[in-house]
């Protein structure tokens, strides 16, 4: 009995392999599970009887068909999990506006005769220093804070008759000996509104202006 051979085809897997997968096949393209069956049902009709398609490549298409689907359905979720955070970031800026707030900055805050603010350490200091500065830069008084651990610390400095109006800051200078340490000067600052923009949250502080909701350190 003599076995008569068909010509197979062009492998029809040939553009989804290698370089061309990603160009043939795309997360948006909603055909693509489509056209790989009917690529499938094509090869099957066409096979040689005596070499048939490899069980093995097959299974590899599908796995990349499904891979593909998938990561499609996943970007849609996660999407969507994004506008969600930022709603519900909205609805927790909008009750910060009347708060008060630590965020970066070295503005001085003067209330009641008393000008207050913190900072954070790098490393454990020896030696710490506050200098408080007018608004022309100029120092108009130091003190000697003594040495502390790393992390955040708070301070509070006699203002007599100085007022925030003033627009006051303050300079932390700290050192381990003779060499420095890295200091990140917090101010307090008021929060008068928010505001919600693309996929992020912008306050409106009394005295830093607009910064992003993230810069926020601690709310009072």
């Amino acid at each position: 009995m003599t076995i008569t051979s068909t010509t197979a085809v062009a492998d029809p897997f040939a553009a989804l392999n290698g370089s061309g997968a990603s160009s043939a096949v795309t997360a948006n393209d909603a055909g693509s599970a489509d056209r790989f069956l009917k690529l499938l049902v094509a090869q099957m009709q066409n096979q040689d009887p005596l070499n048939p398609m490899d069980n093995a490549q097959v299974t590899s298409q599908m796995a990349q068909i499904n891979t593909v689907d998938g990561i499609s359905k996943l970007n849609t979720t996660v999407q969507g999990l994004n506008s969600q955070f930022v709603q519900l970031q909205a609805l927790q800026g909008a009750s910060l506006v009347g708060r008060d707030v630590t965020v970066p900055g070295n503005r001085l805050a003067v209330a009641g005769g008393v000008g207050a603010g913190e900072f954070e350490l790098a490393a454990t200091s020896d030696q710490v220093k506050l200098e408080v500065l007018n608004a022309a830069g100029r120092v108009v008084d130091t003190q000697d804070l003594g040495a502390l651990s790393a992390g955040r610390h708070d301070f509070a400095w006699n203002a007599g008759t100085h007022t925030d109006g003033e627009a006051l800051q303050f300079r932390i200078t700290a050192t381990t000996g003779a060499a420095p340490v890295t200091v990140t000067p917090l101010m307090y600052d008021h929060v008068n509104a928010v505001s919600a923009g693309g996929d992020s949250l912008t306050l409106e502080l009394e005295r830093s202006g607009t910064v992003a909701y993230s810069a926020i350190k601690t709310v009072h």
